[in-house]
């Protein structure tokens, strides 16, 4: 059995580079800078999340019964992958703020203040 390769440097956790790759039937090698996949720079326990969430289809609930953990530890792992594989992570904040943002619409449109055309026109905005 082959060890898996890691993505990051255990002394300075920047971003390793492969310097050579080798044909395992023929033992053709190529010596040059390689960039390592994406996926490969993630930890094991990164990885195993992403297994679980891709095996549960990216249904939270089902993640969170699988792995014994809450929901906002589910949301807070999967932004670490994310970060992780290099893309922006919105930010709690902006969440927040949408989510108040669909919670005041509600309300107006609970209490009459907006149509529902009106509310779906902003909850869509």
């Amino acid at each position: 059995m082959r060890n898996q390769m890691i993505g990051k440097c255990p002394v300075c956790s920047k971003e390793l580079e492969v310097a050579r790759l080798q044909c395992p039937h023929c033992g053709t090698g190529i010596d040059g800078r390689f960039q390592i996949c994406r996926f490969c720079q993630l930890t094991r326990e990164q990885e195993e999340f992403v297994g679980i969430f891709l095996k549960s289809r990216g249904n939270i609930r089902e993640v969170e019964r699988e792995m014994g953990i809450s929901y906002p530890t589910v949301r807070s792992r999967l932004d670490e992958v994310i970060r992780a594989l290099g893309y922006k992570v919105e930010s709690d904040e902006a969440e927040i703020a949408r989510s108040q943002r669909r919670k005041e619409i509600l309300e107006a449109l609970s209490a009459g203040e907006i149509s529902s055309d009106e509310a779906i026109k902003m909850l869509k905005a």
